[in-house]
């Protein structure tokens, strides 16, 4: 099978499971904030390990096999990450937006429902994250993509729950947050497509798409996760999750790499 229907693919199953994430808002039960501020920690946690394990470290081993010496991937790897960063900085400029507990950003109009800036958020939340997924199955090494969609498809089960728990808070129905829970989940294959066919149309970007990926989502675990799962005083909670993600995602990483 093609590397790019393989990302495409996988990069959709990982971002279906934020739909299947949010199905529990359909049950009677009250989520705390606590347990929503270790959803988010937990999520950024994957988030995190993913950028290290499976895309920096590979990135550099990928780098140094095309030929370059160690200073010369690791000068790849920090150019890269610097671009990925820079790419979502300038998306937060001008793509208007509002984070769930932040609020808005870059708002020139009163005209946007607050809907349509929560869907800006978690796309530009959920593109590095296909992105990531469809680098590491470019390469046609299923072998070193599988750790990344199931991680990737992990973090996004407590995130689609509290995406779609604060839609039902801002009056929306439990319908209507599972629709555009799934709608933002539809985002990662657009990014896996994208980083399965630059990698697979040309080898040697890889370490540096690698690169790119995990500077757009250490971006988004500073400037997004961290700080929301932090709101309220829930640092704490929000720190068990960012370590119990942690630890997961490097265990599948380890274990299934």
């Amino acid at each position: 099978m093609e590397p790019l229907v393989i990302g495409a693919i996988a990069s959709l199953g990982a971002g279906l499971a934020t739909v299947i994430g949010a199905l529990p808002i359909l049950l009677p039960i009250n989520f705390t904030q606590r347990v929503q501020g270790i959803m988010l920690g937990f999520g950024g946690g994957v988030m995190l390990a993913a950028t290290s394990f499976s895309l920096i470290l590979p990135g550099t081993e990928s780098a140094v096999a095309q030929g370059y010496p160690q200073a010369g991937a690791a000068l790849i790897m920090a150019t890269g990450i610097l671009l990925g960063g820079v790419f979502l900085q300038l998306t937060h400029k001008l793509l208007p937006h509002e984070h769930f507990f932040k609020g808005q950003e870059n708002v020139r109009s009163n005209n946007l429902k607050r809907i349509w800036l929560f869907i800006a958020a978690i796309t530009i939340h959920n593109f590095p994250e296909g992105l990531a997924v469809g680098v590491n199955f470019g390469n046609n090494n299923i072998k070193d993509g599988i750790p990344v969609a199931l991680g990737i498809g992990l973090q996004n089960i407590p995130e689609g729950l509290v995406v779609a728990l604060s839609l039902v808070a801002e009056k929306y129905s439990a319908g209507y947050a599972l629709w555009i829970s799934l709608l933002t989940g539809l985002v990662e294959p657009i990014g896996g497509v994208i980083g399965a066919g630059v990698v697979s149309i040309a080898n040697f970007i890889l370490p540096w798409a690698m690169a790119f990926a995990a500077g757009a989502m250490l971006f988004v675990i500073s400037d997004e996760i961290i700080p929301e799962s932090h709101r309220k005083g829930l640092e704490k909670e929000g720190t068990i999750g960012v370590m119990l993600g942690f630890i997961i995602m490097m265990f599948l990483d380890i274990a299934l790499g």
